[in-house]
């Protein structure tokens, strides 16, 4: 019975693997940005508490780990991690950078996802809000329903038109 047991864990655990295969979470903003930008996606802005807060750990659980939630991230956004953890070690320019964000975004409370929208004027980033979310009980697909609803709110850039030369 152990062995038996120890195989269901043993599949679990892989499948796990499998399925966060190719999901990229940023930690850099500037880089997200460019992404976001090149591929017209908005960005996914993750605000966590990675070693600490039960329900940031809870959400990633039920719902960052699961297949249609992989799947969708992969298709519609580009995801940026702005953890705040208590005993993991980060570098000072992570640190810094992600507690800035927390304050133009006036986080609060843990866990928060911010779905916005990178614009540049006048040579600097301003982000569009698409909408806000935290945990929300009722596994991926409740989640994903609020989350597609933010994404109703995003409109690519138009694409630059060529220049024609007249012959």
């Amino acid at each position: 019975m152990k062995k038996i047991i120890l195989a269901f864990l043993l599949l679990t655990g892989l499948q796990s693997l499998q399925a966060q295969e190719g999901l990229t979470w940023h930690t850099d903003i500037n880089k997200a940005i460019e992404l976001s930008r090149s591929e017209q996606k908005p960005l996914f802005l993750f605000f966590t508490g990675s070693d600490w807060c039960g329900w940031c750990i809870r959400l990633q659980t039920e719902v960052f780990k699961k297949p249609e939630f992989i799947q969708w991230a992969k298709e519609k956004v580009i995801l940026v991690e702005l953890d705040f953890p208590r005993r993991t070690p980060q570098t000072d320019a992570l640190r810094q950078q992600n507690m800035q964000l927390q304050q133009v975004f006036q986080v609060r409370g843990y866990p928060m996802v911010y779905i916005v929208k990178p614009t540049l004027v006048e040579g600097k980033t301003n982000f569009e809000q698409l909408g806000q979310t935290g945990y929300v009980a009722g596994g991926p697909e409740k989640w994903l329903a609020g989350a597609n609803e933010m994404l109703t709110r995003y409109v690519p850039d138009p694409k630059p038109k060529k220049d024609k030369k007249k012959a």
